[in-house]
């Protein structure tokens, strides 16, 4: 594979930990347009333990996942009153709290090597883990895409299970998931904190990958696509958001002879694709024609009916 094809698929990989991680937020009924600040809260934590602390790999993703997931679920508990436009905007606010945060957090330069660690604004360099190790841009790239395999089939394993089912139950209507004994506001801190902890693992592999990161690679602009990512593709299947990510880098990628008008003819065209397909291009129903032409039997999740709500245990 050519660097351009690897450049461009090791992108796709990374940032569907980002899409992933909002697909679950909008299977649990909440929009969210701060991810980005668990991207960089794992990037940040991650690039901190293999550069400065001299973890390996191994360590410094789980510490950047426990993170991630712990600051989100603290953000949802906080928040847990708000709903709809009102919790959208607060995960904007948290965002770029954070990222301001991250234009403030400077750590003291090194005796000879010069800067360590984070510089605010100047950026956070040197990270260089994956070079260290011997390693090439393919074997990087399949680490990558090894670990987006395992999260998404672990996500498919939780869909298919009660837990799962409770979750879109919530999703699609809380005050009948209470009704039945669920706990929307513990199945939405429970979804956020996974959420947070996916991110939060793309933030760290994003930091090693890219060997150097700043404040504005965590920022408004990286949030409003992550979400988009999960809107386009769909919310029929955890594949969904991977395919939202496919078709975004596409678009963008085969518009650069628009120039200028680059942006104003892609965002034109996710509109219209959001006006045809406001629950993506692999949607639920989508999904179930999909699956029953299949020559082989698969398991899918069934539909949330009142029916079946009534019959599931409080988790």
């Amino acid at each position: 594979m050519d660097a351009y094809a690897l450049g461009i698929a090791t992108n796709v990989a990374l940032l569907a930990f980002l899409a992933v991680s909002n697909y679950v937020l909008l299977k649990a009924g909440c929009m969210s347009f701060g991810q980005q600040a668990f991207f960089g809260i794992g990037a940040y934590a991650g690039a901190m333990a293999t550069a400065l602390w001299h973890w390996p790999l191994w360590l410094a993703l789980p510490l950047a996942a426990v993170l991630g997931a712990c600051a989100n679920a603290a953000f949802a508990r906080a928040m847990f009153r708000l709903d709809g436009l009102e919790f959208s905007l607060a995960t904007l606010a948290l965002a770029e709290t954070v990222r301001i945060a991250f234009e403030l957090f400077r750590l003291p330069p090194g005796a000879e090597e010069g800067p360590a660690g984070p510089q605010g604004s100047d950026g956070f360099g040197g990270i260089r883990w994956w070079l260290d190790q011997g390693l090439d841009p393919n074997q990087f790239t399949l680490l990558v895409c090894a670990l987006l395999a395992a999260m998404l089939w672990a996500l498919r394993c939780i869909e298919q299970s009660n837990h799962g089912l409770a979750l879109r139950a919530v999703g699609r209507d809380p005050l009948l998931a209470a009704a039945a004994g669920i706990d929307p506001r513990r199945m939405r801190v429970q979804a956020t904190a996974v959420a947070g902890a996916i991110a939060a693992l793309g933030g760290a592999l994003y930091a090693h990958h890219a060997t150097y990161i700043e404040p504005r690679n965590f920022d408004i602009m990286l949030g409003i696509h992550a979400l988009s990512y999960a809107l386009i593709g769909g919310l029929g299947t955890v594949l969904g958001p991977l395919l939202g990510v496919a078709v975004d880098v596409v678009l963008l990628e085969g518009s650069r002879m628009l120039g200028a008008y680059r942006m104003i003819a892609f965002g034109a065209l996710v509109a219209v694709l959001l006006i045809v397909r406001p629950r993506g291009l692999l949607d639920e129903d989508t999904v179930q024609r999909i699956v029953a032409r299949l020559p082989f039997k698969t398991r899918r999740p069934a539909p949330v009916r009142a029916a079946d709500a009534s019959s599931l245990e409080t988790p």
